[in-house]
């Protein structure tokens, strides 16, 4: 079911009784469809809530503004995340969802980056696909506990390893129970990717369940 409330466009499916729900969060040029199959093979079952991102560069959606390829324009991100974080808190009663975790790709493995530095309520952890650092300067934030899994690809020419390193390092400083993994991969996402998100997924669930 696509909506144009609470103020995103999105995309909801409900889930089976007790399945922790996913934030799919789409790259640039995404749209709130475009992570649903990745978002399915992941999480069978769990619910799917799915924004699409509210600034357009060329008519490409994305969560926030860039300056350049790599350079973002942080008072917009800044924003943008708490826009982002407001929206899940109203989602929630609406649609009667646990605080989900988030599955984003690029940008919106950015902005769900973010949103765990700035709002870490608003999320139950996150799968960051060739994600970088998103603040210069962030927060002193308190994740702890908070499961992060971080796949970035050894021959990624936007995101180096190294950079999804400091990454994983910030969230690991901050308390998050983070894993980082380097593909043999490019910026794209591949059956590697598909098949740890899933393992880690699953053993989220099975967690919860215990």
């Amino acid at each position: 079911m696509t909506e144009r409330s609470l103020e995103f466009i999105h995309h909801f499916e409900p889930s089976a009784a007790g399945m922790r729900p996913l934030l799919l969060l789409h790259g640039t040029g995404g749209d709130e469809r475009d992570l649903l199959p990745l978002g399915r093979l992941v999480a069978p079952g769990a619910a799917l809530l799915s924004p699409r991102g509210p600034v357009l560069e060329n008519g490409m959606p994305r969560f926030f503004r860039r300056l350049a390829e790599g350079v973002f324009d942080e008072a917009d991100l800044r924003r943008r995340a708490e826009d982002l974080a407001d929206f899940v808190a109203a989602a929630r009663p609406r649609y009667g969802l646990d605080a989900p975790v988030a599955l984003g790709f690029s940008n919106g493995a950015n902005i769900a980056a973010a949103t765990l530095l700035l709002r870490p309520e608003a999320l139950t952890g996150a799968i960051l696909l060739r994600a970088m650092p998103p603040l210069a300067d962030p927060p002193a934030a308190d994740l702890a506990g908070k499961p992060v899994l971080i796949l970035s690809g050894a021959m990624d020419p936007i995101v180096p390893a190294e950079t999804a390193a400091r990454l994983a390092r910030q969230l690991g400083a901050a308390g998050a129970a983070v894993e980082h993994r380097v593909l043999p991969a490019g910026h794209g996402l591949g059956q590697a990717d598909v098949s740890l998100a899933t393992a880690w997924a699953r053993g989220l669930q099975q967690a919860r369940a215990a």
